[in-house]
């Protein structure tokens, strides 16, 4: 199904004859740039290309450092980046089922008292978050306690790790962000207190490609191809979406 593109979703997804997709390498678990200047690596460049070479057309991958910003591109006849699913109310038909699934979790200093996800909203508590992130807009609504603080999403994560430590708070990020490895003075609150769905989104209007979208996410899972992009892209710790159902 995946190599049979209908010609109205061809024009559709690719107007200018060239397939564009903006890609969100602010998360390194959906791609990741090569430091030698070549193709992006990751889940997100990987189904872009598939889906490229499936309508038989090359692809042209824009680097996007935030999430709005793909938002605004997708209003551009782009092909849409990964998006957190619980944004697609917001954003209509735009998102398509999800690909990928990444689990919130909190990062602490190895000495915190706090040692469940119940334990993080209470009075005294604040919370290092990437501003705008998807962690600080689910907490925003979730706390009603602890106090969110909000970092640049531009800071690197060693930075937030200094943060830890000095001021004895924790951290949400995805779990395979969240690596004592990096710095064993920390340790990660077991479970999750979030799912994030990564999904494709394409602009509002693009009637023909919903259906065609929807059906090659839901191959690129089954036949393996979700999964073995992670693996390859080193990301061990992020699952595959579950198949969803038609409707």
């Amino acid at each position: 199904m995946a190599q049979n593109v209908p010609p109205n979703v061809v024009k559709e997804l690719a107007p200018s004859g060239k397939l564009r997709a903006a890609i969100n390498f602010g998360n390194i678990v959906l791609a990741q740039k090569d430091p030698a200047g070549g193709e992006p690596r990751g889940v997100s460049a990987e189904l872009a290309r598939e889906l490229a070479q499936a309508a038989r057309r090359s692809d042209r991958i824009r680097h996007l450092r935030r999430r709005r910003q793909g938002v605004r591109r997708t209003q551009g006849r782009s092909l849409g980046r990964c998006l957190p699913g619980h944004r697609s109310r917001s954003l209509g038909d735009r998102i398509h089922r999800p690909y990928v699934v990444i689990e919130g979790a909190y990062l602490v200093p190895a000495i915190s008292p706090l040692q469940t996800n119940e334990d993080v909203d209470r009075d005294g508590v604040r919370v290092a978050v990437a501003r705008g992130s998807a962690y600080d807009l689910y907490l925003t609504r979730a706390f009603k306690r602890a106090q969110l603080v909000r970092e640049s999403s531009g800071r690197r994560r060693s930075t937030c790790f200094e943060k830890i430590g000095s001021r004895r708070r924790p951290a949400s990020n995805s779990r395979s962000s969240c690596s004592p490895k990096t710095n064993p003075d920390t340790r990660v609150i077991p479970g999750r207190f979030m799912v994030i769905e990564q999904a494709m989104g394409t602009p509002r209007g693009a009637d023909a490609s919903v259906r065609y979208l929807r059906e090659f996410i839901e191959e690129m899972k089954a036949s393996g191809f979700v999964a073995k992009a992670l693996k390859a892209s080193d990301q061990p710790d992020a699952a595959v979406a579950p198949p969803t159902p038609a409707k």
